[in-house]
């Protein structure tokens, strides 16, 4: 790589690097080429590995796995789910031509650790530790492997050479005891999140903690020795940018890779300038950290859903099983909100078409299967989508939604006698119908904006039965980030019964821009 980028990336970037929620950033060099994890909670497939040249253009190029158990909470049987659960906070590593990566459920109540010679079109071998090892963070070092994890007290464990189970009479302990206290005494969240790394033989780990009443805080500590005594510093206390490790470029330059919370559009990613002061790599705050670049990221697209018509580049279609019909991929910037069932969806049965069946009765969209969702991204954006209804059943929903526990959707309702729009807000409580218009089409355009400015967080609901007039129905959401599904809000395409369970509908395509309709 040259030298110029790394100028071009120290001077010109504008933070956050990518206006959308890629939360829990954990990023490695290998070469010339970076490589970058994120969390995906409840969304499949999962873990996304992205790739870039240059540390600010990204692209999903693999997942971690398809689906990673398939019990209730993953299944959305018997009143269970795992939103804000799935998996959290992973680590990323490559050693001996070998990539790792572990991740922690809080739903399934175990560690994995992953690992494959091809990171962006090979399959991962699991292997799983019984419990949570909170926000781990692996080192392989001389020919032992540990796993840096905890919160408050930050701990070390060593797994077995091969990295898959636990070490018998391996390290074990504290390291780090009250790690939040460099930061005052006034502790809200304590020291998590860490990321260790070792550095010209020094060992640095990286830890945020939230003081009360003030922002995420950037945290780092050093040793001589993996169990040796370490002594720490703040990082970096500017706008609650925080959480992450350093990574260095060919020519030596030095960034530290953190996210912010962004209201509700999640968690963004912020690179930072990293410079080596006596052995410290002191974060420098002197970046630009509004962005006001309109842009659609390249992790997320529009799709035709045309792959059984045509030929797509290698690159576009990777082989993800869980994202294929009959040798018919998604691309990868779809996930599936918690597991899939194929049986209920398709690419082939109408070409040029995805196809979303019936397969059970569900209460909500929350606890609909086939609910199939991208990112959405700030400043602002637009979804549009082609439905086609001539197959729904009465009691059956079908359309656009703006997706998180406090939801908003535009959609046709099925009865037994004629089909409405409507326009409808929901959270994990209740649901409310806000408009309903009576209509005969059997092809019905929905279109979503959403507006992430200044954190006014609003979303606005379209429909059309023509394309070209289009109409507000129902009022704004006003959106809000939540913890319980501890995501930022999605597009979701989506087709759910409440009464019987053989209908479907036809989604001709799916079409996001950054520009909104004029208030």
């Amino acid at each position: 790589m040259k030298k110029q980028t790394y100028q071009s990336v120290k001077v010109n970037v504008e933070n956050p690097i990518i206006w959308a929620d890629v939360p829990d950033i954990d990023v490695i060099r290998v070469g010339d080429v970076y490589y970058m994890s994120s969390t995906m909670m409840h969304m499949n497939p999962g873990v996304p590995i992205m790739k870039s040249s240059d540390l600010v253009h990204w692209e999903v190029v693999n997942y971690v796995y398809d689906i990673l158990e398939e019990n209730d909470e993953q299944l959305l049987n018997n009143g269970k789910n795992e939103y804000g659960l799935g998996s959290w906070a992973s680590s990323l590593r490559f050693h001996n031509n070998t990539f790792y990566l572990a991740v922690a459920s809080f739903s399934a109540d175990k560690t994995y650790i992953f690992q494959t010679d091809d990171i962006e079109n090979g399959d991962w071998k699991k292997s799983s530790l019984n419990g949570v090892y909170h926000d781990m963070s692996l080192l392989i070092d001389e020919g032992h492997v540990y796993m840096i994890y905890g919160g408050g007290d930050i701990k070390v464990i060593e797994l077995t050479s091969d990295a898959t189970a636990i070490k018998e009479g391996g390290l074990n302990k504290v390291i780090i005891p009250n790690a939040s206290l460099i930061a005052g005494p006034n502790v809200g969240l304590p020291a998590e999140g860490a990321h260790i790394q070792k550095i010209n033989g020094m060992y640095y780990v990286f830890l945020i903690t939230w003081p009360k009443g003030e922002g995420r805080t950037q945290l780092m500590f050093r040793s001589d020795c993996i169990d040796g005594e370490y002594e720490g510093r703040i990082a970096l206390d500017d706008a609650g940018i925080a959480q992450g490790g350093i990574v260095d470029t060919v020519d030596g330059d030095w960034y530290a890779m953190l996210f912010q919370d962004c209201g509700a559009v999640g968690r963004t990613p912020f690179i930072i300038p990293v410079e080596w002061e006596d052995g410290w790599p002191v974060h420098k705050n002197d970046f630009d950290r509004v962005s006001t670049n309109h842009f659609i990221p390249e992790i997320v697209s529009s799709d035709e859903f045309d792959q059984a018509l045509e030929n797509r580049n290698p690159s576009y279609l990777k082989n993800i099983e869980v994202l294929q019909d009959k040798g018919l991929k998604l691309p990868l910037v779809w996930q599936w909100n918690h597991n899939p069932d194929s049986k209920y969806w398709s690419l082939s049965e109408r070409p040029g078409y995805l196809r979303i069946k019936n397969g059970r009765v569900s209460n909500s969209i929350l606890d609909a299967r086939n609910i199939l969702t991208q990112r959405t991204f700030g400043p602002q954006c637009s979804g549009q989508v082609l439905v086609e209804i001539s197959h729904m059943k009465d009691g059956d929903f079908a359309g656009l939604a703006a997706f998180q526990e406090n939801y908003g959707f535009v959609a046709v309702k099925a009865t037994a006698n004629e089909n409405f729009i409507v326009m409808v807000l929901g959270n994990s409580k209740e649901q409310q119908e806000i408009e309903l218009i009576s209509i005969t089409n059997d092809r019905v355009y929905f279109k979503v904006d959403f507006d992430f400015k200044n954190m006014i967080d609003q979303a606005y609901f379209y429909y059309s039965l023509d394309e070209e007039n289009w109409h507000v129905i129902g009022e704004p959401l006003q959106m809000k980030y939540t913890i319980p599904h501890f995501m930022g809000y999605r597009f979701a395409l989506f087709n759910y019964a409440t009464k019987t369970s053989d209908g479907f509908v036809d989604f001709d395509y799916f079409r996001v821009t950054e520009t909104i309709t004029e208030k």
